[in-house]
Order: structure tokens, then C-alpha cells, then sequence
């Protein structure tokens, strides 16, 4: 995915360096926390969640907090001049990973059967709690001149990269490989991630093409839903 957006954004597009990483970061990241795991339950049950979770905590995380930053720091305009500038700005300015490495290193004690299965039950305040942040985050961005939601090519391009692409190959891979749950489906076809914003503020991507692809794909991706649950 990183590849093909790369190649849209730098070669078909021509867009500058912080609207290409932009373009990479809301085509790599998918929003599998806030509106996978809700949509999951409601659609294929409670008990499609364990694989939900697994694709939002072994796939989504480490893109997030690996990927992602490391996509903003090589594109980004406020990440250092330098290798090392650079490198240490991916450390300092990288929370999520400090700690997911500290989550790695505790005790199993510290995650009773308690706390997972209430865990289990908070996905389902997940989906208006992802809207509120969403909604959130636009209005921060709209207050800044960020916020312009016209269906550009870029933003086309998101969507098609997303919610296309995405699923596209995983169900390809699925098809050549090995079948994959029906759950990791759904999480390959959920729309930009609102991580992505956490992204382009840290490093400098270009604000309005994140903000208008997430408002974009999750506009799409919730019309296509809609769509399949009433057929």
C-alpha cells in the first residue's frame, strides 16, 4: 500500500513531498479501533471480535506507531534536517511506541480475564466515541484554515487507495494464500484512520489532504456499509 501510494502521489500526481507522505500515512492507516471493531460486532457478532482485535492490535499498532511516524519523520517538513535529527524526533515525538514497548514488558498478571472481557464490552461505546473525536478534530482543523473537504484528486485517490486497494489485496492474497476471518476483511476496508492527523501535526504532512481524506473514506465507507447491511 505505502508503494502504490507512493507512486500515485510522487509520479501520477506530481504532489509535493508533505502531501505525498499525507497521501501514504491515510492509505496506510485504517480506522480499525473506533469503527472496525463496533462494525464487526454488529455485523458478523461477538465472536468475530477476537480476530478484530488481533488485526487492530498486531497489524493497525505497530502501523500506527512504527510505520506511519516513520513515513512522517521521511517526509514531514518539522522533523530535522539530519539523519540523527530525524531519528531522534521518531523516538521523542513517538509516545505510542515508548508505550508498546512498555505494554511488552509488563507482567501477564496485569491483564486479568476481568479487565479483557471488559475491554470486550467498551468496543461498543467505540463507534460514537471515534465520531466525537472525529468531529473533534475536524472542527480544530477547520478553526486552523486546514479543514476544505472538496473531492479533489488527491482525496479521490485516498479513497480509491483505502477502500479499494486495501481490501483488494488482501482478498487477493486470501484467495492465493491462505483464507483469512471474515473479520480482517472488514478492518482492511475501514477508512483513513484519525491517527493520521496525530501523524501530520507531529511531522508537518500537508493538514487539509489528511483531514479531507478521513472525512472522505469515512463518508464512503460508512454509505457502503449502510448499503450492504440493508441487502
Amino acid at each position: 500500500m505505502a508503494v502504490a501510494a507512493y507512486f500515485v502521489g510522487s509520479r501520477l500526481l506530481r504532489l509535493t513531498r508533505p502531501c505525498t507522505g499525507s497521501l501514504i500515512v491515510v492509505s496506510v492507516l485504517g480506522n480499525t479501533g473506533y469503527l472496525g471493531l463496533p462494525l464487526i460486532a454488529a455485523t458478523l457478532g461477538s465472536g468475530a471480535l477476537a480476530a478484530g482485535i488481533a488485526w487492530d492490535s498486531l497489524i493497525s499498532g505497530p502501523m500506527f506507531y512504527i510505520a506511519a511516524m516513520a513515513i512522517g519523520v521521511g517526509f514531514g517538513t518539522r522533523a530535522g534536517g539530519t539523519a540523527r535529527e530525524r531519528l531522534s524526533t521518531f523516538v521523542l515525538r513517538n509516545p505510542p511506541l515508548l508505550a508498546a514497548v512498555a505494554g511488552l514488558l509488563a507482567p501477564a498478571a496485569l491483564a486479568p480475564q476481568a479487565l479483557v472481557d471488559v475491554a470486550h464490552g467498551l468496543v461498543y461505546a467505540l463507534l460514537p466515541t471515534g465520531f466525537f473525536i472525529l468531529g473533534i478534530n475536524m472542527a480544530a482543523e477547520a478553526e486552523e484554515g486546514s479543514l476544505r473537504l472538496p473531492l479533489t484528486r488527491p482525496a479521490a485517490a485516498a479513497i480509491a487507495l483505502r477502500l479499494v486497494l486495501a481490501p483488494a489485496l488482501l482478498a487477493l492474497l486470501s484467495a492465493l494464500i491462505v483464507a483469512v476471518p471474515k473479520a480482517y476483511l472488514v478492518q482492511a476496508a475501514m477508512p483513513s484512520g484519525i491517527n493520521s492527523l496525530v501523524v501530520a501535526h507531529a511531522y508537518g504532512l500537508d493538514l487539509r489532504l489528511t483531514a479531507s481524506s478521513i472525512a472522505w473514506t469515512t463518508a464512503v465507507a460508512l454509505v457502503a456499509a449502510v448499503l450492504v447491511v440493508a441487502l
